[in-house]
């Protein structure tokens, strides 16, 4: 867990081969069902990301960097690069929902996973979520 935006630059910075992904939120059911995810996927993605908690109620100057307004927020960086992801939603820059279908999150992670590692800074979601919220 990241509470100072030094700290949360640091673990970006990092030199590992790792995909580092943030995960932000307030104190909600949308966090809570995005941890829950989050916990039972960390063995199955231990090789190739590595997941930091950011409290932006602590980090503010985050918030404001990358917008982060929603109850809870997944963003990719490697090496110190953003990666965005197309979800079909429109918002390349980050996941604004809670995930609870473990898999589809696997998927998501090993596409930027490959993506970064081939250089890319945009990479392709498996699957369209444009339908998610549709009514």
């Amino acid at each position: 867990r990241t509470h100072s935006m030094h700290c949360t630059r640091c673990y970006l910075v990092g030199k590992s081969d790792d995909v580092n992904s943030l995960r932000s939120c307030t104190s909600s059911q949308a966090c809570m069902k995005m941890d829950e995810t989050l916990y039972h996927v960390a063995d199955k993605i231990k090789n190739f990301a590595v997941m930091y908690l950011v409290d932006i109620t602590q980090v503010p100057d985050f918030n404001t960097m990358y917008e982060l307004y929603d109850p809870t927020t997944i963003m990719f960086f490697f090496r110190n690069k953003h990666i965005m992801i197309d979800l079909g939603t429109g918002n390349n820059n980050k996941i604004n929902w809670p995930m609870q279908d473990k898999q589809e999150f696997i998927d998501i992670v090993e596409v930027v996973y490959r993506g970064a590692r081939k250089g890319r800074g945009l990479v392709v979601s498996p699957k369209d979520y444009s339908t998610k919220y549709k009514y």
